[in-house]
């Protein structure tokens, strides 16, 4: 299966297109809540087609944002250039992964991401650490479930 995955920061946005479980490529861009539809199909689609050399072809696209904001237009341009749904990681998302605190809605899609895929490839329990813009630190229980972070 052929992926598209957003990983929507505050400061830049990492989209990774996946052949299977092999990261393809990664295309780097600057978040900018401003910028329209048109500009980041643009900036995105020729990056992909310069890193791909071929024509573009997705199964499936995932998303996941601390910028809400921005949210719809990737979403749209999915739609519009891929003819594909992408899935939304927010609250609500069945993932697998328990989350233990006290409220689980206020739990970043990011951490959520970042502690399925450190509980699916590394195991638990588990210490992520994820230098971003801000660098966050979340924890797995010997159980596998998230315990929350700091």
């Amino acid at each position: 299966m052929k992926l598209l995955a957003f990983d929507v920061g505050n400061t830049s946005t990492a989209v990774g297109c996946f052949d299977g479980e092999e990261l393809q490529a990664v295309i780097r861009l600057q978040t900018n809540p401003d910028r329209s539809i048109d500009e980041y199909s643009a900036i995105l689609l020729t990056s992909l087609e310069r890193r791909l050399g071929r024509e573009l072809h997705f199964d499936a696209a995932i998303i996941s944002s601390v910028v809400p904001q921005v949210v719809p237009d990737i979403e749209r341009l999915i739609e519009r250039e891929l003819a594909i749904s992408p899935l939304i990681v927010g609250p609500g998302i069945k993932t697998g992964l328990a989350i233990r605190t006290k409220d689980p809605s206020a739990v970043g899609a990011d951490r959520i991401v970042n502690a399925v895929a450190a509980k699916e490839i590394y195991g638990y329990p588990s210490v992520i650490i994820d230098f971003g813009t801000a660098t966050s630190f979340d924890v797995l229980s010997e159980k596998g479930e998230y315990l929350g972070g700091i």
